[in-house]
């Protein structure tokens, strides 16, 4: 992987934890408190979550050429682990949930992120004729 792939892995993956986040903020109060309907909120999230990070895997699959099964899964694990890694760092300090609420609640939420770059690997490598 050159440096520019690289590049583009985490800054996708930064985008596809950064703009829901930014969507979220004006959806809460300023001490947290969701400003709509709980389940309104999640449901749009994750509407709109599955949208970028669709949109986003299938920008980053224009510059991919070969072995897309395994650039999906390498996208899906790299994108994950930022997506957990900056919940750590700053939603869980903001939300004050512990660890198990937050993966009940979030975390495996964002298993959608490899099961979709996997699925898109793994259809462009059939519609390549399997070679990878």
């Amino acid at each position: 992987m050159n440096a520019r792939s690289a590049g583009k892995l985490l800054g996708f993956g930064l985008l596809t934890w950064l703009l829901p986040f930014l969507l979220a903020v004006p959806l809460y109060s300023p001490e947290g408190e969701p400003l709509y309907d709980i389940f309104l909120i999640k449901s749009v999230m994750i509407v709109f979550s599955a949208a970028v990070g669709t949109a986003l895997i299938l920008l980053y699959f224009r510059g991919v050429h070969a072995r897309y099964l395994r650039e999906g899964a390498l996208l899906g694990g790299v994108w994950l682990l930022i997506n957990w890694a900056l919940d750590a760092a700053v939603l869980l300090p903001l939300s004050g949930m512990d660890a198990g609420t937050y993966m009940a609640e979030i975390g495996l939420r964002y298993l959608t992120i490899p099961i979709i770059a996997v699925g898109i690997g793994y259809a462009a490598e059939q519609a390549a004729g399997g070679t990878g």
